[in-house]
């Protein structure tokens, strides 16, 4: 009997550019000057990003623009969620009531502070990053925007999608 071992090493990882943006927009704002920026044209997808927290299911919002004739896939995702979760009371009275109590749910949880993220499903030699990242930087109310280190992210089974 022929003993088969397969090795880690032998798949490819999916290829992608993370970039962290902090900014007080909101998404849909966001995303048009993203569009008025940079050569593409983000549009909100009806899939969102499901997750779950606490036994509640949630969706963070994504606009997508695929670019099939350079085979890029440019995603803009939310980062933060807030969630009403329903708690019974503790308290002993006549009446049973329930408490809503807001939890903020992240979709990478070691990069709390930022606020969106732009995924690029390209290799590194078909975009600029360093000239998306100054395009982006000069849009209205953003506060950073930086690379983020793909060894850095921990939950990366995240952003696959």
């Amino acid at each position: 009997m022929a003993v088969h071992k397969l090795v880690i090493d032998d798949f490819e990882e999916a290829d992608f550019q993370l970039i962290a943006i902090h900014t007080t927009l909101e998404d849909y704002r966001l995303a048009y000057f993203m569009n008025q920026n940079l050569p593409i044209l983000l549009s909100r997808s009806k899939k969102e990003i499901q997750t779950s927290f606490q036994s509640i299911k949630t969706g963070f919002t994504r606009f997508v623009f695929e670019d099939p004739d350079n085979q890029i896939e440019w995603n803009l995702i939310e980062n933060k969620k807030e969630v009403a979760v329903l708690q019974k009371s503790k308290n002993q009275t006549l009446f049973e009531s329930t408490e809503a109590f807001t939890n903020t749910v992240y979709l990478l949880p070691e990069f709390k502070k930022v606020d969106f993220f732009f995924k690029i499903d390209a290799e590194e030699t078909q975009v600029n990053l360093a000239k998306i990242v100054e395009k982006v930087k000069h849009i209205p109310s953003i506060e950073t925007v930086y690379q983020v280190d793909k060894n850095k992210i921990k939950s990366k089974n995240n952003l696959i999608f």
